[in-house]
């Protein structure tokens, strides 16, 4: 994967850093890739995306939220989460290109809810936190269900934060891909029949051909 230099974004919440992962010949579309509430975008999905999607003509921007960015351990609250997100989403968006908002597990919900108010035309979701490990009551469904922009999820069958089996009926213009093994980060257990590189070839295969037809270009 080949990034350009950094570029730091000043948010309500701090700086926020995008490292860009440019598209190969014309650009098609721009992928927008934000991390979880316990780690940052050296998440494997994250970074297999951005080493795969180039090549089809889709930019990858990967997003640092300012408490990443400033060295803290917690994630903040998820207002801050969203202050942090919106600049963001202001640069991205002078790209000039159709821009999917996206992210995992914290930043899918960051890109749920704030991807129809920055103009994003659809929205990413990877393992996709459908409700506390444990607490299926506690359910943050309706930040998907009401994003009001088309959708993917990608999910893996063994997700603690919920399963595909758990997911309400989506509406029209979302769709889940369920991921057969793997955990919350999709990793691979030593067991499966399947590597960790099948699996994330599985992710990266959908997710490129879903941005490609949501931009109605051809790979």
């Amino acid at each position: 994967m080949q990034t350009t230099d950094p570029v730091l974004v000043p948010t309500p919440a701090g700086d926020a850093r995008i490292s860009y992962a440019p598209a190969r010949g014309p650009a098609k579309a721009l992928l927008a890739l934000g991390h979880g509430a316990g780690g940052g975008i050296e998440a494997r999905d994250l970074q297999a995306l951005a080493a795969a999607l180039p090549p089809l003509g889709i930019t990858v921007a990967l997003v640092e939220q300012p408490w990443r960015v400033a060295g803290k351990r917690l994630a903040p609250a998820p207002k801050t989460l969203d202050a942090g997100w919106l600049p963001v989403a202001a640069v991205l968006a002078e790209q000039g290109l159709p821009v999917v908002a996206g992210g995992r597990s914290a930043g899918a919900r960051v890109a749920c809810r704030t991807g129809a108010a920055t103009g994003a035309v659809g929205v990413l979701a990877l393992a996709f936190p459908l409700h506390p490990p444990g607490r299926p009551e506690k359910s943050r469904a309706g930040e998907l269900l009401e994003c009001g922009l088309p959708a993917l999820v990608v999910q893996s069958v063994a997700d603690p934060f919920g399963g595909p089996a758990e997911f309400p009926e989506l509406p029209a213009g979302q769709r889940l891909v369920a991921v057969p093994y793997g955990s919350h980060g999709f990793e691979v257990p030593k067991r499966a029949p399947v590597g960790q590189a099948e699996v994330l070839e599985t992710i990266t295969d959908a997710v490129g051909a879903w941005v490609l037809g949501l931009v109605g270009r051809p790979s």
